[in-house]
């Protein structure tokens, strides 16, 4: 989801690497769920790679979540799904009555990135840390690449980038379209990288990188 605000309005106005120290440690959230359960709306969205861990972790096909535990909106052009909230708070249906997650190993990547969040440069990105999001205080200092706990850093790193400039290809791909073409190619996209199950026993990468490399083919040839 792209942002146009002052990016020193939301952030510490600092650039971070995988490498480098960044005060967003929360120390477990003892005794807070507010990122999960106030008003989130549809800001978890999740890429391919979320809902091959969801599918895993909860043992629910795609079909199953829809509606239930996630959603189905329009973001940036393209269909894209989000966690569901729910309430009167809007909170994540994957709360428990403690207040915590109850999918924390296979919890999206939003999740594990808050309170940091992306920023985008060309065809790149770095990390952030945002200022206004998190109300917990007196957070500890800890490295970029551990506190987004997610294996396979360097195959990550290519798939987050080539994720986010393939969806804006498709946005920009869509906004030439008649009404017709643009709903053929936002049910495309989401059949081919979401309801289409992956094989759960095998590496996601190179599945992605298959699906990936078909559907970049197939838009580039919709006139």
């Amino acid at each position: 989801m792209q942002r146009f605000e002052d990016f020193k309005s939301f952030s510490d106005g600092r650039i971070y690497g995988l490498n480098d120290m960044v005060k967003a440690d929360c120390h477990d959230c003892r005794d807070c769920h507010k990122c999960c359960s106030q008003d989130m709306g549809k800001s978890i969205t999740l890429d391919p790679l979320d809902i091959y861990r969801l599918t895993a972790g909860t043992g629910k096909a795609f079909e199953a979540l829809v509606g239930n535990e996630i959603e189905l909106s329009v973001i940036d052009g393209i269909i894209i799904p989000n966690m569901l909230m729910s309430g009167a708070k809007e909170g994540c249906r994957f709360l428990n009555e403690k207040g915590r997650c109850s999918i924390h190993p296979y919890r999206p990547g939003i999740c594990r990135l808050f309170p940091l969040g992306r920023i985008y440069q060309g065809q790149d990105f770095s990390y952030f840390l945002q200022v206004n999001e998190c109300s917990m205080k007196n957070r500890s200092k800890v490295k970029v690449s551990k506190w987004i706990d997610t294996p396979d850093l360097d195959k990550y790193t290519a798939f987050v980038r080539k994720w986010h400039n393939f969806t804006k290809m498709a946005a920009k791909k869509a906004a030439n379209l008649d009404e017709g073409l643009k709903r053929k190619l936002m049910l495309y996209i989401l059949q081919v990288f979401y309801s289409t199950p992956y094989n759960l026993e095998n590496d996601f990468y190179p599945q992605f990188d298959e699906r990936f490399k078909i559907a970049v083919r197939e838009i580039n040839h919709i006139k």
